[in-house]
This record gives C-alpha cells, structure tokens and sequence, in this order.
C-alpha cells in the first residue's frame, strides 16, 4: 500500500479542474485563453469569479485527499510525503498532456490537512500581500517564503523540506511572472480598486 499510495496521489492531483469546469460548464477550453494555464487565477480572468473559485477549491481539495490517504488506508507513510505527489500531479497532469497549474492552490491543500492554523495564517499572509501589491503571482511567492520562516518555528524537518520543496516549485514555475513584473506588463487584480464616484 505504500508504493501505491503515492501513485493514487499523482492521479488525484492530475485532475484537471480548471479543464473540466471550462469544458463542461462553460464550454470553453480554458488552455486556449488567457495565460493558458490549468489554475484558478486564469480560471478567474477568463472565465469569472464562480468558475475561478470552483477550480481553486478543487485544486485545494485535491491536496487535502492525497494528503490524508496514509490515514484513510491505515499506511505507514508520511502524510507529506503522499501529499507531494499530488502538487506534482497538479503541475503536471498525466490527463492534461502534463501541463497543468502552479502548484499553488494544490500546496495548500497538501498544508490544510497537515496543520489546518498554519493554513490560514498563509491564506491571510497571501491576501495582505496581494492587496499591498497586487499581484497574485507575487503574493503567491510571498506566501512560500513566509511558508518557510513559519516552518522554522514549528521544529518539525520533515515539514520544514517540504516547504523548501513546494515554495522553491512555486517560485520556479512562476518564472514568467517574475519577468513581466520586471517589465511591468504583468496583469494586477482590480476587486481592491475602490469604485470610483460618479
């Protein structure tokens, strides 16, 4: 059971929400639009706020399961360990031709299972950062570094790899954003913009 375990997490992690609800609820192939990436912040600017949320819990809830599969099966396995198949089915997806998300909303699944506190304290460590800057990329970069720091603290090595592994995947896959943000063509959210009076 523990050399299948990590396969079953790779093929929960590989399922493309941000495919499916594109394809099914909106027939639209979420690939061709946009950054023509597998997440929930293309999700979003292409397709709207009730898809983009649907696809992020999705991609969180993705993490969660695989995460919590040594417990389900009773296997002497590292719940982490388990986890991160998962991110890497989510960044590359064996139902989505191997190009898939982020690893962002994944990773975070992983961590809501494994320290639920430490999961909102990122989640609100993302949203002051994307609120000062912006950015989602860089909010999400952001968020990786602090998952390391907070990591630190907690004296758990297992736990502190694992953030050095999912923050450095994050940080390497939004490669691209990083240079946009360089040339300042890269897209900033609007919800924080106050409207305006008329």
């Amino acid at each position: 059971m523990e050399f299948i375990l990590p396969i079953l997490a790779y093929l929960i992690g590989s399922v493309p929400f941000a495919l499916v609800v594109g394809k099914l609820g909106y027939g639209v192939d979420i690939r061709e639009h946009g950054s023509g990436n597998l997440g929930g912040t293309n999700t979003f600017r292409t397709l709207g706020a009730k898809a983009g949320l649907m696809v992020t819990i999705g991609d969180i809830l993705k993490g969660t399961l695989a995460t919590a599969l040594p417990f389900l099966f009773d296997a002497n396995i590292h719940p982490l360990f388990v986890g991160l198949f998962a991110v890497i089915g989510h960044v590359y997806p064996i139902f989505a031709k191997f190009k898939g998300g982020k690893a962002v909303a994944t990773s975070g699944g992983v961590l809501l299972f494994y320290n639920p506190v430490m999961f909102l304290f990122l989640v609100l460590c993302f949203f002051i950062a994307l609120y000062i800057s912006k950015y989602v990329s860089l909010s999400s970069m952001i968020t990786g570094v602090f998952l390391f720091v907070y990591t630190l603290f907690l004296g758990d090595l297992v736990l502190i790899i694992v953030a050095v592994f999912l923050a450095l995947f994050v940080i390497i896959k939004h490669r691209a954003n990083i240079q946009r943000i360089m040339k300042g063509t890269e897209p900033k959210v609007t919800f924080f913009n106050k409207r305006k009076r008329t």
